[in-house]
């Protein structure tokens, strides 16, 4: 019913603000960081020389049922006597729950450094198979784990534009990496089958990589007033493994947006949105040697779940996102974006994408070094 009426409302408000008539708008924002560009993006937009960008997000996924390329599959069908193609227990969905909060400095005219923070729920409820539900006299339970994210450290170096105040053509490069603040050794603690508690938990339940991750990409951003459009390439590397023994999969996302202005303080925006990511190089070493994870404890049988399997994870993901920006007040705005997929082909069996939801405030600060600090007569196609 929640999925219904927000994807409802989403969709309702921006087809009747896009068709309305807009005039000629200058952006949201300070048109020297590209004016209008979705929050969700990461390294969107460089502000202002000597100026603060400040950004929260909570963001909500659901995720289910259980796909193997591109067919769903039925719980039931999966249930059994762990054998490698039917498990003791599996997922029925995921709930994931993220506050993130980023800051960002634009040095020069051209390159602006930033940073991001998590903090990551997840809750899983599971189903057990006959054997188990006897055991512990109970259907499943509800796996779930929490704790900070791996920080994000970019910088954004702006290699081209039409015009250094207010550019309707730029492109940038974005670089940076992650640092391992995030956990790899999450472990069940209500998990109602005897010997399981203080064992591991599985990948998509940890909260980070365990390892130093380098990103690279690029961003193309350009306007033709009242639109707004532009492109977005980003790689995120897991070249070694961490201290359990395995690294994530390569990750790659391209990202599509048009916005369009149709007020001077509200902005609806449409996005394409594409992800492939690849399987996990292996167990971590609880499961591979101590067997944690496989039927027995012993690192020789199946696995418990296919939640463990490192081949169960990665795919190409392909969505859509629709969303509205608002300005309250100068310099800061407010964002909310409904996503939903449209092709996902999956290593699995894993829990597909359902639908999801984000929430972010923008605030950007001028310092007294800036052109737009208060008592300075900014020139007017700054959008101050």
């Amino acid at each position: 019913m929640i999925k219904k009426y927000w994807i409802a409302l989403l969709v309702s408000s921006w087809i009747i603000g896009w068709a309305s008539l807009a005039q000629a708008f200058i952006g949201l924002c300070c048109a020297h960081c590209g004016g209008n560009m979705p929050l969700n993006i990461p390294g969107g937009g460089i502000p202002e020389p000597k100026e603060f960008r400040f950004k929260l997000s909570q963001m909500y996924m659901q995720m289910g049922p259980l796909r193997e390329g591109t067919e769903d599959l039925d719980n039931a069908d999966l249930l059994g006597m762990p054998n490698g193609t039917t498990f003791a227990a599996v997922p029925s969905e995921m709930r994931m729950f993220m506050t993130m909060g980023s800051a960002a400095y634009s040095f020069t005219d051209d390159f602006a450094g930033m940073m991001m923070l998590g903090y990551i729920r997840n809750e899983m409820p599971m189903e057990f198979n006959a054997q188990l539900q006897g055991m512990t006299g109970e259907r499943g339970f509800t796996m779930s784990s929490d704790g900070v994210s791996d920080i994000t450290l970019l910088g954004k170096y702006r290699l081209f534009s039409d015009d250094s105040l207010a550019p309707t053509h730029q492109l940038s490069t974005v670089f940076g990496l992650t640092l391992p603040t995030g956990s790899i050794e999450q472990e069940f603690s209500n998990n109602p089958v005897p010997g399981q508690n203080g064992t591991i938990q599985p990948f998509k339940m940890q909260t980070g990589s365990g390892t130093v991750d380098p990103i690279f990409g690029l961003t193309y951003q350009a306007s033709s007033d009242p639109f707004w459009y532009g492109a977005n390439l980003l790689y995120k590397g897991h070249w070694y493994d961490n201290s359990q023994g395995y690294h994530a999969g390569q990750e790659f996302r391209y990202d599509l947006y048009l916005m369009r202005q149709v007020h001077q303080k509200v902005v609806l925006q449409a996005q394409f949105n594409g992800k492939y990511e690849g399987k996990y190089s292996d167990e971590p070493e609880r499961g591979r040697i101590d067997g944690e994870g496989h039927a027995g404890g012993n690192p020789n049988n199946p696995f418990l779940s296919p939640l463990f399997d490192p081949d169960n994870y990665g795919g190409h993901k392909l969505g859509v996102s629709l969303g509205v920006q608002f300005q309250p007040f100068p310099m800061h705005i407010v964002e909310l974006n409904g996503i939903l997929p449209i092709y996902q082909d999956l290593n699995g069996p894993q829990l597909r994408d359902d639908w999801g939801i984000q929430f972010t405030y923008y605030i950007e600060i001028p310092t007294k070094k800036s052109r737009r600090h208060t008592g300075i007569d900014a020139p007017r196609e700054l959008g101050f």
